[in-house]
């Protein structure tokens, strides 16, 4: 069987992509279970791993142009914004690289009590054993890249499934790391629905660890359905940013264009809500109403575009309900909230309460609300009442109100003078509550995907 991948932005047929069955993972993990034993019997050295890899960085970094234009067909990101996205997977599979060549244990200071005299120990850092990974649609290159650069750089063999809206990048980027030396068996993309490829990937015996990137009710499922598997999980989250008088409040309102409407909103560090001081709220107000007036929608692969199409039309109509709820519950409709086509255009709403959708809820899609605070305090109150914590921010020039937020944003990162949209992709990244329990960032992932094996040696 074979899925159709097809352009959120005018539907036509881009690909046929052939489908997995609950065989063909077992199939796929047979071969990961016998390349992980090659690389537990030294086969696959780091140093190949990471060659592998440095290779992979520079190749892609030649074919930025192919990958992007994948991307925005079957994903609908701009096309500007794919080759962002095309050029950070290359930064990825650098510092996945960098891992492979620095992994190491630490030593054990056993002479630091009697039962130790006379011991050296010491600990290295073994592959945990098969990793399967599930990617979302949204970035469906550099997520990919997120989980396989890392579990390369560890030793990990991988089984990879991907949105099966989106493979074509997925495939691609396998394709590419074959090409540059990455041995067969070592990485496998099994395209399916994840109620056949996700739970059989989930409830597989020989998988040691399952790495998910999503929304969180499916996140939290693989979690319950696979208590002696380890689970890393990255998922949602409605990001705020609170803007003090003091701030910048201009260049936040600039930032926002980008930070909430990129990729029309689909992604999880999106900034969604804006709590910004009622003395300021007019002006700020006026002056993202322009930037956002000023975004160019339209067909990805057209070199102006700045926000296109969301990734299938059922998920516009439930955005554009949510906008719909929430005027009618008192919300001000800035502007956007109009269909065009297959497009929702940019949304900016006022006078937004905690308890409406858009705000309580992640509503990933390209809108972004605003509400006004008087007392600090209440704001930072406010930001942390979400069943999310991904990322925060707040402007401001004062230091005390800088540390203050550092310290209450009850979030896995909180950025100072920056959109809480903002990600490096060398950075820890992970969340709280709803948001997920691990963290990306090759550095980080790598060691989510071994285990910390120890040596005692009798001297």
């Amino acid at each position: 069987m074979t899925i159709t991948v097809k352009a959120p932005f005018d539907g036509r047929t881009i690909d046929e992509v052939a489908t997995a069955e609950s065989a063909d993972v077992d199939a796929a993990v047979a071969r990961a279970r016998t390349m992980l034993l090659s690389v537990r019997g030294g086969d696959f050295p780091a140093w190949k791993r990471a060659e592998v890899l440095d290779l992979a960085a520079r190749t892609l970094k030649e074919r930025v142009e192919d990958f992007a234009r994948t991307i925005a067909l079957e994903s609908a990101k701009p096309i500007r914004t794919a080759r962002v996205e095309a050029q950070r997977a290359v930064s990825t599979l650098t510092y996945s690289a960098v891992e492979a060549r620095t992994l190491a244990g630490h030593m054990v200071p056993m002479e630091g009590s009697e039962a130790g005299a006379g011991k050296l120990a010491f600990t290295l850092r073994s592959p945990i054993g098969v990793v399967g990974a599930i990617s979302p649609f949204n970035f469906p290159l550099n997520l990919v890249a997120h989980k396989v650069g890392p579990a390369i750089a560890a030793g990990a063999p991988v089984v990879l499934k991907p949105a099966s809206s989106t493979p074509l990048s997925a495939l691609a980027l396998a394709s590419l790391l074959a090409e540059c030396g990455l041995p067969e068996g070592f990485l496998t993309v099994t395209v399916g629905a994840g109620s056949v490829v996700g739970d059989a990937l989930a409830n597989h015996d020989d998988i040691a660890m399952i790495t998910f990137t999503g929304s969180p009710d499916v996140g939290w499922g693989i979690r319950a359905r696979a208590p002696r598997k380890k689970v890393g999980l990255e998922l949602g989250n409605n990001a705020p940013v609170i803007i003090e008088p003091d701030g910048d409040w201009q260049r936040a309102a600039r930032l926002i264009k980008t930070a909430g409407f990129s990729h029309a909103g689909q992604s999880c560090i999106s900034t969604q809500r804006i709590l910004v001081h009622e003395s300021i709220a007019k002006e700020f107000t006026t002056a993202l109403e322009a930037e956002v007036r000023s975004l160019v929608v339209g067909d990805p692969l057209d070199e102006a575009t700045e926000v296109s199409a969301l990734i299938t039309t059922a998920e516009r109509d439930r955005v554009c309900d949510w906008i719909s709820e929430a005027v009618r519950d008192g919300a001000t409709l800035v502007t956007g909230g109009q269909i065009d086509g297959t497009l929702l255009r940019p949304t900016v709403l006022a006078d937004v309460a905690d308890d409406m959708k858009v705000s309580y809820l992640e509503v990933f899609g390209p809108v972004v609300v605003i509400s006004t605070y008087r007392d600090f305090d209440t704001a930072v109150a406010r930001a942390n009442d979400t069943r999310y914590g991904l990322q925060a921010s707040v402007f401001t020039t004062r230091l005390d109100r800088a540390m203050h937020a550092i310290h209450g944003l009850d979030f896995g990162g909180v950025l100072v003078n920056e959109v809480p949209t903002y990600r490096a992709d060398q950075m820890p990244y992970g969340g709280l509550r709803d948001s997920g329990n691990t963290h990306e960032g090759p550095a980080y992932a790598v060691r989510e995907m071994t285990h910390e094996r120890l040596a005692v040696i009798q001297l």
